[in-house]
């Protein structure tokens, strides 16, 4: 099992890769099978010592929830977005900066948390302090940056919590 790990260290990684390879070559043949395989073995034992360790999902069922969650908000969003930028005008919006101290301790989960808000329109995550410790986010139109804040800390941070801590 050992040597299975050494040769592919990345399972999920290989077959990724080689289905990519396959839609980039726009056809399925075993040539192209072989050879995306190959280059799926190949890529994650090159870059092997250059990934960290690999984070740890607690509960992994809690992903798919998480999941549910975004694309349901980024739904959402593209409708209040959509008002906020065809109805409301310029002079009664506030944007607002808004900075999110953060529970989050892995760099991994802090990554989807800023991942999550900038896939989100209307959000925007700008930069994460030095220590790790806030998220600055910027909003289009945040009349309650509070509230922002703690929505973004109710709905996905403590979900994350529960996946990666």
């Amino acid at each position: 099992m050992k040597l299975l790990r050494r040769l592919v260290p990345h399972p999920f990684l290989t077959l990724l890769l080689t289905g990519t390879w396959l839609l980039l070559v726009n056809g399925w043949s075993l040539n192209s099978l072989v050879f995306g395989f190959m280059l799926g073995l190949l890529i994650p034992f090159v870059t092997q010592p250059y990934w960290p360790a690999r984070p740890r999902i607690s509960r992994p069922f809690k992903v798919i929830e998480y999941v549910f969650v975004v694309l349901a908000d980024i739904i959402q969003a593209n409708i209040v977005v959509a008002r906020i930028v065809l109805f409301k005008p310029n002079d009664q919006r506030q944007p607002n900066w808004i900075t999110i101290p953060l529970d989050l301790k892995t760099p991994e989960a802090i990554t989807a948390l800023a991942g999550t808000i900038t896939m989100t329109p209307g959000t925007l995550s700008a930069d994460v302090s030095d220590d790790g410790h806030t998220l600055l986010v910027h909003c289009l139109d945040a009349p309650n940056p509070e509230a922002v804040r703690d929505e973004i800390k109710q709905r996905y941070e403590r979900r994350l919590m529960e996946i990666f801590e």
